[in-house]
């Protein structure tokens, strides 16, 4: 069960960057929407990354006294 997850996650990847690269060449108006889409839910999962990792910078500062 958790491999076919994946394997859906891995194919709305791939299409959403298929996505992106397509819109910039001037795709149809629903490319540019999926496009628009991928690439903000992009910037959501880098910001939590980062956030996440400041997180445990702190905490294992914060461990080490």
């Amino acid at each position: 069960m958790g491999v076919l997850v994946l394997a859906g996650l891995l194919v709305l990847v791939i299409g959403g960057c298929v996505c992106v690269v397509w819109a910039s060449r001037g795709g149809p108006r629903w490319v540019r929407g999926v496009a628009a889409v991928t690439l903000v839910v992009g910037q959501l999962v880098r910001a939590a990354v980062k956030s996440n990792g400041r997180r445990s910078a702190n905490q294992s500062s914060s461990d080490g006294d």
